[in-house]
């Protein structure tokens, strides 16, 4: 895992790929549903290099981020110079050194899929539960247990790179832990729908909403077209709203995101 974002490549991604860019698009249009208004304490953890603080910070939002990867939050401390709505710095998810109740809302959306065991995803879980105040909202991201069959080989035919993966994708499927097919690979924890809403309840939340971030139009070979035009992105979005909610469809694109409030 640190292999991977130490390449620096993930700064770029929600805005130089399309995929990227309608993950990043939907997941701000979905935390607009249930963030409370600002001004408000946003605790942005692991939250890579920056790209959803950045973003709340203009909103008016004071935002705490915090990222296991210390080349993570020094490029958010160069971009935000001088933003006194932003502090960082490394931290684990599982420790956070944050006070009780400090944040308004807590954001977990990338820990989850790095944490390759339930107890150290519950232990995430625990921590930014301590940290939110009762009531406050939590969005919680996870990559889809079929991500690899359906975004890897399907959309990007990863095994014109890496022969193994096909051979790969049915023990990833049932056990969700994705390996790393070489040096410097992206590796992650993979979940169903239901173990991401289980894994929520049992670290005390309360599960309001649970969605399918890109539906299925990040297999569309034209997406890049498609958002660049008007009505071709909206049909695009259209459709992700349609479809966000219907169990049957929940993990068929890459990321699912959870919102759960810490009761009263």
């Amino acid at each position: 895992m640190r292999a991977y974002y130490e390449r620096g490549g993930e700064r770029a991604r929600l805005a130089a790929d399309p995929v990227g860019q309608l993950e990043f698009d939907r997941t701000r249009e979905i935390l607009l549903r249930h963030l409370p208004p600002p001004p408000a304490v946003i605790a942005d953890i692991g939250g890579g290099p920056g790209a959803y603080a950045l973003w709340l910070a203009s909103l008016g939002y004071e935002v705490i981020h915090r990222d296991v990867i210390p080349l993570h939050v020094e490029q958010l401390r160069r971009e935000a110079a001088g933003n006194l709505n932003i502090s960082t710095a490394v931290e684990d998810a599982r420790s956070l050194g944050l006070p009780d109740a400090s944040a308004d809302a807590v954001l977990l959306m990338g820990p989850l899929y790095h944490l390759g065991k339930r107890q150290d995803r519950l232990q995430a879980l625990k921590s930014a539960h301590r940290v939110l105040r009762p009531g406050g909202p939590l969005a919680a991201t996870a990559i889809s247990r079929w991500s690899p069959r359906v975004d890897g080989l399907l959309r990007q035919r990863m095994d014109r790179v890496f022969p193994e993966v096909e051979r790969l994708v049915p023990a990833i499927e049932r056990t969700g832990h994705l390996p790393a097919l070489g040096p410097g690979i992206f590796t992650a924890y993979l979940h169903r729908p239901a173990q991401l809403r289980s894994e929520l309840t049992a670290a005390g939340f309360r599960v309001t909403e649970l969605i399918s971030v890109e539906g299925p139009a990040f297999l569309l070979g034209d997406l890049a077209e498609r958002l660049a035009d008007e009505e071709g992105r909206r049909v695009v979005m259209e459709t992700a709203r349609a479809l966000e909610r219907v169990p049957e469809l929940a993990g068929i694109g890459p990321h699912l995101l959870a919102t759960a409030h810490k009761p009263t």
